[in-house]
Parts: C-alpha cells; sequence; structure tokens
C-alpha cells in the first residue's frame, strides 16, 4: 500500500481545478476589494486514478485570500491574475510532493514550503512575496494529506488527528463556539441590525481604509461611529458588561503606534473603547511594536507565518493568536496554536471567506480550544453566509446538509455529538467537487 500509519504518507497522483464562487457584493477590506472567491481543489491518488471517484481517492478545497495574504500581489495583478497565481501554485503544490513520502501531512508541509515559496516569487514576480501566500497555496493539498492521513488509519473523529504533541493545545470539547460575522466598510446598515437581531453580539469589524494614514483613520473614525450609533444601546447577556463585544481587525494598515494610539483615543471619545474584546493585525508585518501598554487585547493574524513568529509576537505583547486553517495550513495551525499554549496565550479561530465544507475545518478547530477569556466558549468567525451569492446551494451540497450545527442560532453555533462523531463531514467525499477534478 501506498500509504500506511507505518511508512507515512504518500500519493502516486494528484486532480487539480478551480471553482470560481460569486460574491452579493465586493468584500472590501485591507483598501482595496475583490468580487469573487477562487476555491481550489485538489485530489490525491494513492495509486494511479481511474478517471473515476473512488473510495482510495482524498479530495479537498482551499480558498485563495490573494489581498489577505500579499496586498503587492493583489496590487499588480488584476483580481483574476492574482488568483491565477496562487491557484497555479496550489498546483505546483501537488506536483512538488507527488510520489514522495512523509511520517504525517505536517511534514509534508514543512517540506515542501521553502521550495513551492520560491516557485511563487518567480511566477508572482514578487522576490519578497509574503510566506502566508504560499501557505494560503497549499491550503487545499495540506487538508488532502490530512485526509489521506485519516483514511490510513481509520481516523474517524478530528481529535484523533491531531499529533500528541499538540494535544495540550486542543483538549477542550466546545458544546458551542460563538459565531463572528464580519461588518465590512460597505455592509448596509439594515443588515448588521438584522444580524445583532438575530442574536450576534461579538462582531468583526474590519478598518484600515483606503488613502494615506490620516485618511485611512478619520474613514476608520466615522465607520465605528456610525455602527457604535446603531448599537450602542443594545443589550446581550453572552457579556460580563451586558453590552455588545467588538473585534476589530486592522489587517496590517496601521504603520506607526501614533495613528493606533489616535484611533484608541477616538474609540474612548465614542465611550466604544470598553466594548473592543481584541484589536487583530494593527502594523505591517515589517514594522514591530512593542504593545505591552496598550489597553486592549492585540492579536495576531497575517503575520504570523511559523511557530518562532508566534513566540515572538508574545514578547512584544500580543496576547491572543488567531489561527486559520483554511487560510495557512491546518499543519501550520496546530503548530502555531501549540506554541502559543506553551506560552500561555489564547487562541481563535478566523475565518478565510469559508465556503460551508471549509469551514468545517475551522469549526472542528474550534471546537476543541479552550474557551476564550472572558467568553464561556471559543470563537469561530465566519461570514460566508453573508457573502456567497449561492450560499444555500453550498449548504445543500454539504456531506452532513441539514445537520444542526450547520446553522448558528442565537449567535452561536451548538456542537452536538453528531458533530464530533462524524468531524463535521471533513473526512467525507467532497460533495460536488469531487465531480471537478
Amino acid at each position: 500500500m501506498p500509504v500506511d500509519s507505518v511508512r507515512g504518507i504518500r500519493f502516486q497522483s494528484y486532480g487539480f481545478a478551480i471553482q470560481r464562487e460569486p460574491f452579493v457584493r465586493p468584500f472590501h477590506f485591507k483598501g482595496g476589494s475583490f468580487n469573487e472567491k477562487w476555491l481550489n481543489i485538489t485530489s490525491l491518488y494513492p495509486g494511479e486514478p481511474s478517471g473515476e471517484p473512488s473510495a482510495s481517492r482524498q479530495t479537498a478545497i482551499g480558498g485563495n485570500a490573494v489581498l489577505w495574504s500579499d496586498p503587492a500581489v493583489f496590487a499588480a495583478h488584476s483580481e483574476t491574475g492574482g488568483n491565477l497565481v496562487m491557484s497555479l501554485m496550489a498546483e505546483r503544490a501537488a506536483r512538488v510532493l507527488k510520489e514522495k513520502r512523509f511520517p504525517d501531512p505536517i511534514a509534508a508541509i514543512q517540506s515542501l514550503i521553502p521550495e513551492l515559496h520560491e516557485f511563487g516569487c518567480s511566477v508572482s514576480g514578487r522576490t519578497e512575496l509574503r510566506p502566508t501566500f504560499s501557505l494560503n497555496a497549499s491550503v487545499s493539498l495540506d487538508l488532502a494529506l490530512w485526509k489521506l492521513y485519516a483514511a490510513a488509519r481509520g481516523i474517524e473523529t478530528f481529535f484523533e488527528l491531531i499529533p500528541r504533541d499538540c494535544r495540550d493545545a486542543f483538549a477542550a470539547r466546545q458544546r458551542a463556539v460563538v459565531r463572528v460575522p464580519l461588518i465590512t466598510y460597505n455592509l448596509p446598515e439594515r443588515e448588521l441590525l438584522d444580524l445583532v437581531d438575530e442574536g450576534h453580539f461579538l462582531l468583526k469589524i474590519k478598518i484600515g481604509q483606503a488613502g494615506g494614514q490620516s485618511e485611512m483613520l478619520q474613514k476608520d473614525l466615522a465607520r465605528l461611529e456610525q455602527i457604535h450609533r446603531l448599537l450602542q444601546d443594545r443589550a446581550t447577556d453572552q457579556t460580563d458588561n451586558g453590552r455588545l463585544a467588538y473585534y476589530l481587525d486592522a489587517n496590517g494598515r496601521y504603520e506607526n503606534r501614533e495613528t493606533l494610539l489616535a484611533l484608541i483615543t477616538g474609540l474612548e471619545k465614542l465611550g466604544a473603547l470598553e466594548q473592543v474584546v481584541l484589536l487583530e493585525e494593527p502594523f505591517p508585518d515589517d514594522r514591530e511594536f512593542d504593545v505591552h501598554d496598550l489597553p486592549l487585547r492585540i492579536a495576531a493574524d497575517e503575520s504570523l507565518h511559523s511557530v518562532e513568529d508566534v513566540r515572538r509576537k508574545i514578547e512584544l505583547g500580543y496576547r491572543a493568536i488567531a489561527l486559520k486553517p483554511a487560510g495557512k495550513t491546518l499543519s501550520m495551525s496546530m503548530l502555531m496554536a501549540a506554541e502559543a499554549q506553551a506560552g500561555g496565550i489564547p487562541c481563535f479561530v478566523a475565518d478565510s471567506a469559508c465556503v460551508p465544507l471549509l469551514l468545517d475545518w475551522n469549526r472542528n478547530v474550534a471546537a476543541h480550544l479552550p474557551p476564550f477569556p472572558g467568553l464561556a466558549c471559543g470563537i469561530l468567525e465566519s461570514n460566508g453566509a453573508q457573502n456567497f451569492r449561492h450560499w444555500s446551494t453550498l449548504m445543500g451540497d454539504h456531506p452532513c446538509a441539514g445537520a444542526s450545527w450547520l446553522e448558528a442560532k442565537g449567535g452561536m453555533f451548538r456542537l452536538n455529538e453528531d458533530f464530533y462523531s462524524s468531524a463535521g463531514g471533513v473526512f467525507h467525499p467532497a460533495g460536488n467537487y469531487e465531480t471537478l477534478v
């Protein structure tokens, strides 16, 4: 057998395809916008492919996040061009690992990234390509490897999949996780109010709008004032102070501490500062600032490419780590979570505009993380229902379509024994995506 529990994992051949999913409206953040999500679909065959789906074939998907992972690549290409670069890398990733043997997916991804990144620098024309771009391109292959690994060992639950060295970080078994919707620059007021009426109490708000630092700050404060004016009198029994909670995501757009301090001062004047529970990724990668003295919990996201980066951010005073299995591979997310746990820093799961099947890899990770400080459960950002034009069709194609845990109720995903025993369906055949390869 090409795959066994003693000799590790190997695939003899692969299949690859792309699916383009349109958004309801342009997705605005990080000073830019785009109109659709490209999904990379990777199928791995332990033996020669027959041309038809088979029990031995393992298929997984990954979503391109070009603007999030490297704004310079996004700016240098059309929307289609930037996606083509990443999808070309996604197929290259499978070619690089084809017929090689590794003890587990983590070892495979660690071996892959240096060569894939060199290739990415060449095809993107960016000698300083951000490492996150290469990780993002590897997601569909990484998840297919984990499915191959699970099938070879008869693994049926997500916890069994977690390497023993990482299990302390994933020892929880949450009965619910908070569903965090995304409030973009252009989300209409009515839709924002509808989210709160549905019971959502922790809202992820995009800041870091287009323009220079002064213009950006002015736009951000105006948007925050608009949101806070709408929501300041709303109550919830899910937070200690009885008020809605804000989670701000700057995506590295604040270039210095002075601008960030001006934002904090503005939040204080609005009376919104005490409602901000997280401020994610304020600074660009190339600008490291100590944040121990800031009056907010600062979280790191796209600036994290390795366990060494996690360690460095903890030293700088960051007090939360965003994990992105669907953005940086499950393999790297497991290693980062273990490093954060060793440093006493909480983790949560952030979305990458996930379609339903991809979301369940995130949901499994969030379900096994300890409760986030100040909450009785974990955090899972999920914005697909807000953004994908064909969300209901995508939900119907999920292998566990109709399961209660697929839909948030009262701002929470409720997780039952069916979810844990089925691992959210992630080890099942990948629905319609199987037929595209």
